[in-house]
């Protein structure tokens, strides 16, 4: 049962890093797109052109897809080859692990995304030396961490709990069912872990750096300046736009 536990509240912490590089990866698209946008249509900083937003929509609209697959096929698939594996009470257990771990993760994601975005927010009202300062400099990257923490992997970890528990008692009658059956319930797992661990990698193919990944995730060389210059240029036009 102990093994439940673990494994349960590692789902919960690996469930968020995949939350978090999701969003990463689809931010480093968004930004290189933003760029390529400025460096073809200068006009857009006079506006005298006017950008092409539904490129930027369809970006997120197909990563927000494409990045839920992953987690979707943790959650769905976790519960199941933990029960077919070791059976209903480590099951039980391995829901108990996750709601436990679950409900700490979720109020520290949501408290330190949101502290650090105040934080950023506190500055750019003229606190520690204002906008352009070295502070705010700092609050920025501590925001780029925090959207998210708060926003994206701490909610997502309620989902995650009520999908594994409904999961959990949809099978709850199969694997009672067919525990004397070794053959079967070794072969449910070792397909669910299989698959998970093919999600897994095929995810990990497409983590690409801010810089190198255009917005259909192919590398891309960049002369101006690698990916502290496509971070830069991005929020440099970002913060020129806002004013």
């Amino acid at each position: 049962m102990l093994v439940g536990v673990m494994i349960g509240a590692a789902v919960v912490f690996y469930f968020s890093g995949l939350a978090i590089m999701a969003v990463g990866r689809a931010a480093g698209r968004v930004v290189y797109e933003v760029r390529e946008q400025f460096r073809n249509h200068p006009g857009i900083m006079d506006f005298t052109e006017k950008p092409e937003y539904g490129r930027v929509v369809d970006i997120c609209t197909r990563d927000s897809l494409r990045e839920l697959a992953t987690p979707g096929l943790l959650a769905v698939l976790t519960p199941i080859a933990i029960g077919f594996a070791f059976g209903y009470a480590p099951l039980g257990s391995f829901l108990a692990g996750a709601i436990a771990a679950g409900a700490l993760m979720a109020v520290f994601l949501a408290n330190s995304g949101g502290a650090w975005d105040n934080a950023k927010k506190l500055v750019e009202d003229g606190n520690y030396g204002g906008k352009g300062s070295d502070a705010h400099e700092a609050t920025i990257i501590g925001d780029t961490v925090g959207d998210p923490f708060k926003d994206t992997a701490g909610p997502a970890i309620n989902p995650l709990i009520k999908v594994m528990n409904l999961v959990s008692l949809l099978i709850a009658t199969s694997v009672v069912k067919y525990s004397h059956n070794g053959g079967l319930r070794a072969g449910v797992a070792i397909v669910a872990v299989a698959i998970v661990v093919g999600a897994v990698i095929i995810a990990k193919r497409r983590s690409t750096s801010i810089a190198s990944a255009g917005p259909g995730g192919a590398a891309k060389s960049d002369a101006s300046g690698g990916p502290a210059a496509a971070a830069q240029e991005g929020k440099t036009s970002a913060e020129t736009t806002a004013a």
